[in-house]
């Protein structure tokens, strides 16, 4: 079996969700979100995240603005929309009945 790589599938399929998540909380620089997601082990590179965002930013849920660094280039600081905030309140909800269904059901196959 390729449980690794589904284990892999999984956290991919989460990443949009839980980076919307991060920009709710504050606005954050590519490598800040990254260090977040790392520290909830989902482990992601920034060839990974760049795409991502993106897309993000074409859907409009995100915004960013750049900053001036002290040291080398400017900094692009990635921020939540309005329409995203609305976008990630219905992967909540979504997010949580999965989360109840997938309990429900493996709770029923272990009785």
């Amino acid at each position: 079996m390729e449980t690794e790589k589904n284990i892999a599938q999984m956290r991919k399929g989460v990443l949009e969700y839980c980076i919307l998540h991060i920009l709710s909380q504050h606005e954050a620089y590519t490598s800040d979100i990254i260090d977040l997601l790392k520290k909830s082990h989902l482990i992601i590179v920034e060839g990974t995240l760049y795409p991502l965002l993106n897309r993000l930013k074409n859907d409009e849920l995100l915004t960013y603005r750049w900053e001036e660094s002290r040291s080398g280039p400017p900094r692009k600081y990635y921020n939540i929309t309005d329409l995203g905030k609305i976008y990630l309140s219905d992967l909540d909800k979504s997010w949580k009945e999965l989360v109840n269904s997938v309990n429900s059901l493996t709770t029923q196959s272990s009785n």
